[in-house]
């Protein structure tokens, strides 16, 4: 045999359906098929076998096929869902950083993800992205002063001094 003889033919989906259309007619044997169409009767039985056991699938009604498909979706997307939670406290575990550091990872101008949501991300609350720590005014600085001195003035290291 050559190497044109060992190769395996290769059919066509439109050839097969018909040679599996007459095969199920059954008004001639498969053997009458077969060398009419220069196939082995095997094959004849095969994409006959082929084409009878998806003929379900081909009347089943289109809702059935979309609801199946539908919860296919879901649960593909509720194992996505569930993958990116698993990440995300794992990234959250991760990142045991101080809230100074937390907060120069925050992108304010960035469109996809909002400051709410970047906040949430990284375990940061939001009001301490806008907080600024004020100066204490002069009259508790005054306050503070007079407090330390009496502090100091009675305290018991002082007391045992004396």
């Amino acid at each position: 045999m050559d190497a044109k003889e060992k190769q395996r033919k290769s059919f066509t989906t439109e050839f097969k359906v018909k040679i599996a259309l007459e095969a199920i007619k059954g008004q001639r044997t498969v053997n009458e098929i077969a060398s009419q169409y220069s196939v082995h009767p095997n094959q004849v039985t095969q994409w006959k076998m082929q084409a009878i056991e998806s003929l379900p699938e081909v009347f089943s009604t289109k809702r059935e096929r979309d609801a199946e498909d539908e919860e296919a979706l879901k649960a593909q997307l509720y194992q996505q869902m569930g993958q990116l939670k698993v990440e995300l406290d794992w990234m959250k575990k991760k990142l045991d950083c101080s809230s100074d550091q937390k907060r120069q990872l925050i992108e304010p101008g960035n469109e996809s993800i909002s400051v709410r949501r970047q906040c949430e991300l990284i375990g940061l609350p939001r009001a301490s992205l806008y907080y600024e720590p004020q100066p204490e005014s002069p009259e508790n600085l005054s306050l503070m002063r007079l407090i330390d001195e009496q502090f100091t003035k009675y305290s018991p290291s002082q007391k045992l001094d004396h």
